[in-house]
């Protein structure tokens, strides 16, 4: 399944050692202005090697528009794109020829499919995740209309997390560094982990939080199409999650109802509030104005720069020790493409919430 969405869909293609990656946008509304140099800027902050905590593969991921703008907006027909691929080292991957790497999709993509691209992992690679940046830097220029924002952040790495909730921090302040954390203080600790783990040949996992402000009451659907299940699917389908949970998540399954629940108040301008957001923003499915905030979950990076037991294609006992340019943890370049397909999600369901109302 290489699309994702309902009426604003993305289909991408391409794989880490190919000629390019790239995608389709279909059903982006017609008439919004295209800030190309926010989408650039969009595709700098998840790109390899832009800071030292990352992958050392040096590409500049320039964006090229192949339909869908005229004259600076969209005209609402499907958006073509690609980024050419210019820096791949293949022959870093040839030791991983007929070696399945421990906890990769090395062996499930063979097992599936009877062959497999050995090359930075073919569609498994995180590069794949570049059209999903394109696509939701299209989706942001459309909430932006609806004064509608997306901002994620890293909120723990490895044992070092930030205490408190969102509203606790200036999320303006996690560009500054090179972690992405909105703590100074603790991103440097942050920083300070992940080089000590990537010096040792290994890799971290930690976790990125997300927060939608202004998003309007009613978007969501009963019962498959709740509106947590679909930004959990979107989740999901990002390389390296394995958890989502959204307001309180797991941590209010000790509390009880009446410490839990958000109690309704008049918002004081004609309208209907809440006193607390412990419900993340979504209710039964559907959004109920407040903000939504939820938390994603990364797992250390399966390439290993140190020697592993594994087996071969054939079955037999082998050692690995990977080779090449890898990231020793994915969440500074993950939040862009956390804020992506964050955004994708509201901006589809936006869409669809229109199709019911006269």
């Amino acid at each position: 399944m290489n699309t994702f969405g309902n009426i604003f869909r993305l289909t991408t293609f391409g794989e880490s050692h190919g000629e390019a990656v790239g995608g389709v946008i279909d059903g982006m509304p017609a008439g919004i202005e295209v800030d190309l140099d926010f989408i650039q800027g969009e595709l700098a902050r998840r790109r390899p090697g832009q800071s030292r905590l990352t992958t050392a593969r040096k590409e500049e991921d320039q964006l090229e528009i192949l339909s869908g703008v005229f004259e600076g907006h969209t005209t609402g027909c499907p958006i073509g794109f690609m980024v050419r691929n210019t820096n791949q080292h293949s022959s870093d991957y040839e030791n991983m020829r007929n070696v399945f790497r421990p906890s990769h999709a090395d062996y499930t993509y063979a097992t599936k499919y009877g062959i497999r691209d050995h090359r930075g992992g073919g569609r498994s690679s995180a590069r794949e995740t570049i059209s999903r940046v394109v696509g939701g830097a299209f989706a942001t220029l459309a909430l932006r209309q609806l004064g509608i924002s997306v901002c994620a952040y890293t909120s723990q790495v490895g044992d070092i997390a930030l205490p408190g909730g969102y509203q606790d921090y200036n999320l303006g302040l996690a560009e500054e560094n090179a972690v992405r954390c909105p703590d100074p203080d603790i991103a440097q600790r942050m920083a300070d982990l992940i080089m000590e783990v990537k010096a040792k040949g290994d890799t971290i996992g930690g976790i990125i939080t997300c927060v939608v402000k202004g998003c309007p009451t009613g978007l969501g659907e009963p019962c498959f199409g709740k509106l947590h299940a679909a930004l959990g699917h979107a989740m999901l389908s990002i390389n390296a999650v394995k958890g989502f949970e959204y307001g309180m998540g797991f941590s209010g399954m000790n509390l009880r109802g009446s410490q839990q629940n958000d109690i309704f108040i008049p918002d004081g301008i004609g309208g209907i509030t809440t006193q607390t957001n412990r419900s993340g923003g979504i209710q039964g499915g559907i959004s109920n104005g407040q903000d939504i905030y939820f938390r994603v979950a990364f797992k250390p990076v399966a390439t290993l720069l140190m020697e592993q037991p594994t087996i071969t294609e054939d079955g037999q006992s082998t050692t690995l020790k990977a080779r090449g340019r890898h990231d020793a943890c994915v969440l500074p370049r993950a939040v862009p493409i956390v804020e992506a397909m964050t955004a994708m999600t509201i901006l589809d369901y936006y869409l669809i919430n229109r199709t019911k109302r006269i």
